[in-house]
């Protein structure tokens, strides 16, 4: 079905544009391609999407950019939109770690994945101007056992004031339903929720400074970096906190229960686990100490392969300061670029509700 749509604003080129800041695992890839589909195929709008983003894995910075125009403007560029009409940020924690606030003007509509309200929200991102939707994407994504994508992209429909919420539905049946039917109705929950759900409150230019766009710049690129350079941590994830990426669970440890088997460190992707020489039955060996969870994504793998579920899942909301935390000392550099990151985002997995719960988790 085809939706009449009329742009309510454009840019001086004539254009709508929208603008998601995420990390990688949450989905804002996938939240703008359906955007820009929607506009497209649904309301007979010329439509442009692309992102950016470095290596594909959890916790690295992901950017999505969507464009509108009329059938009479075509989409003529394909840079970073840099002033949107809509900003959608997919974790609150991501504040403070770069400019993702950036080219935000009293016009833009900022969609927000939190549990805050708009006023609180304003502060803690000290934004320029604008209108505040906030949503709880994380608990509804729980509560409706689908993905954080899906009920931001519900509340970017609200924000937007033009499109229509049954063409979400209807691109979300086109792109999941065919795919994964199991979970569309599920996900059809997660966008009427979103939809629904948010708050808003409009604020104008007061107390905090206009934030100019600027792309990010490497210290080192093509120019000026040393010849015969080595990256010591190619393809790994020492150097960004992964808990942004987390999808609302981690796992517990049960110390009394662990046999110290080593299958966890085996299995995990991330260096979790922290062994340290001691004495297990009387013997020497190396002993689990802990879990660093500043580099956990919450794959929840060491949790399937433990056989003396000395490893539990556990809601990480329940569980803010997990016993047996401890850092890794050898992966600690000087600057972490998500330092402050919290969980987010859902595991579709619906195994959880048939479990019962033992010290927090479940087994």
């Amino acid at each position: 079905m085809e939706y009449n749509v009329v742009l309510p604003k454009t840019n001086e080129n004539g254009y709508y544009e929208i603008r998601l800041e995420s990390i990688g695992g949450l989905g804002a890839n996938l939240c703008g391609k359906m955007l820009g589909e929607l506009g497209a195929v649904y309301m007979d709008l010329n439509a442009a999407s692309f992102s950016s983003y470095g290596s594909e894995k959890r916790g690295s910075p992901v950017k999505a950019f969507i464009r509108y125009s009329d059938r009479n403007t075509e989409i003529g560029i394909n840079s970073p939109v840099e002033s949107p009409h809509i900003l959608g940020l997919f974790h609150e924690a991501m504040i403070g770690k770069s400019a993702v606030t950036a080219g935000v003007t009293e016009d833009t509509e900022v969609v927000i994945n939190t549990d805050a309200a708009p006023e609180d929200i304003r502060e803690r991102i000290k934004l320029y101007a604008g209108t505040i939707y906030c949503v709880d994407a994380l608990r509804i994504a729980m509560d409706s056992k689908t993905r954080i994508n899906m009920v931001m992209l519900g509340a970017i429909v609200r924000a937007s004031g033009f499109i229509p919420l049954d063409a979400a539905l209807e691109i979300a049946k086109e792109t999941i339903g065919k795919k994964y039917p199991a979970l569309l109705e599920a996900n059809l929950g997660g966008i009427k929720r979103g939809y629904e759900e948010c708050i808003s409150r409009h604020f104008p230019p007061a107390g905090y400074p206009y934030v100019p766009y600027k792309e990010v710049q490497s210290e080192w690129g093509y120019e000026n970096a040393p010849i015969g350079g080595v990256n010591p941590c190619y393809g790994s994830t020492v150097s960004n906190d992964l808990s942004a990426s987390r999808e609302g669970y981690i796992p517990l440890f049960i110390k009394e229960r662990c046999i110290n088997c080593g299958l966890c460190d085996t299995t995990c992707p991330d260096m979790v686990f922290q062994f340290s020489k001691g004495e297990y039955k009387g013997k020497e060996a190396m002993i689990n100490m802990g879990l660093d969870y500043h580099h956990c994504k919450g794959c929840l793998r060491c949790v399937d392969v433990c056989p003396t579920n000395a490893l539990v899942m556990g809601v990480e909301r329940e569980h803010p300061n997990p016993e047996y935390a401890m850092r890794n000392q050898r992966l600690l550099p000087e600057h972490m670029e998500y330092e402050e990151a919290g969980a987010n985002s859902y595991v579709t997995s619906e195994s959880y509700l048939t479990e019962n719960r033992v010290e927090g988790g479940l087994v």
